[in-house]
């Protein structure tokens, strides 16, 4: 894969007060304020925080990729696994590098975390995971918050805006696949679960479920994994998919398929699901739960990463090519 140059600039401050979203001006904040015209030349990583309704101030690392015009782009939202963050994920995942290649724009915002230094960040999506479940937070809200302030100032296709996330991550992104439909076209994760009772998207929404059979942190039969640290009894990603299938109004019994390029793959997938909307899951027998195709940082909690499947790519790919219809 290729690795651009990216030029890290201070990022713009975005305040939310009573869901009103405002950008604080350079001279009111002191730091840079890129506008969308200024980020058509060259490609730029911001941080940046946003006050949501609730008053919780929550930051995030957007990346825009170079060579933006008026036109619309697709925004891709990054969710990071439990205990990690949006800029963990950044560097293990190498999603700037797909956005620069396919001309999208990324958004990788942080869970809520504990204590001074806010570590051991968490995302509230359902039955799991930490503090942010056991605080009930609003992090479907915070997303919502996050693509309008997003929208406000870059080129967003509202019918290419799209969740990926890993672990805790996953379940998030399922959440928002069933609670935030009205925004979110299509999701793709990597051993996650479906986390909460009542899942009744408003709109059709493309999900890739991809699930490595070894993963001992989130079991693919669900259960409590022997190296996982949440204190959860998972829910199984096989019985998740074909709920959320369900609820998509997807066709009772996928077909399956296997990659003639990998033994190791076995793919199920229910289509046509409602507003031509598709659902796939795929196995990948002996993988662990790091995510794959990318070198693991905490081998330890995750097992070592599976080498022949690049996670980032065929998430990507798969929300690319799963637009909102009509």
């Amino acid at each position: 894969m290729k690795h651009g140059v990216v030029a890290v600039l201070v990022a713009p401050v975005l305040l939310v007060s009573g869901g009103c979203v405002r950008h604080e001006s350079a001279e009111q904040s002191g730091e840079s304020t890129p506008s969308t015209a200024s980020v058509a030349s060259s490609a730029q990583s911001l941080d940046g925080r946003l006050v949501t309704a609730d008053g919780r101030a929550r930051t995030y690392h957007l990346h825009v990729p170079g060579g933006l015009s008026e036109q619309a782009v697709p925004l891709v939202i990054a969710l990071h696994g439990g205990t990690g963050s949006g800029d963990q994920f950044r560097r293990n995942s190498g999603l700037d590098e797909l956005a620069d290649e396919h001309g999208f724009v990324v958004v990788y915002p942080d869970g809520v975390g504990v204590g001074r230094t806010d570590a051991l960040r968490t995302w509230n999506g359902g039955y799991c995971c930490g503090q942010a479940a056991r605080d009930d937070v609003d992090d479907v809200s915070f997303v919502r918050e996050l693509i309008d302030a997003i929208a406000a100032h870059y080129p967003i296709d509202p019918q290419r805006v799209f969740a990926v996330g890993h672990s805790n991550g996953g379940i998030m992104a399922y959440r928002l696949a069933c609670e935030l439909s009205d925004r979110i076209a299509a999701v793709a994760l990597q051993a996650g679960s479906l986390g909460v009772d009542d899942c009744a998207p408003e709109h059709p929404v493309s999900l890739l479920h991809l699930h490595g059979t070894a993963d001992t942190n989130h079991p693919i039969d669900g259960g409590r994994g022997s190296t996982s640290i949440s204190g959860v009894d998972f829910h199984s990603a096989r019985t998740s998919v074909r709920d959320f299938a369900a609820a998509d109004g997807c066709p009772a019994t996928p077909t399956f398929t296997a990659d003639p390029s990998n033994p190791d793959l076995t793919i199920s997938t229910w289509t046509p699901c409602g507003g031509g909307s598709e659902v796939r899951f795929v196995e990948v027998a002996g993988a662990e739960h790091a995510w794959m195709g990318h070198t693991s940082g905490a081998p330890r909690l995750t097992g070592e990463w599976y080498a022949d499947l690049d996670a980032s790519v065929m998430v990507v790919e798969f929300v690319l090519a799963h637009p909102r219809q009509g």
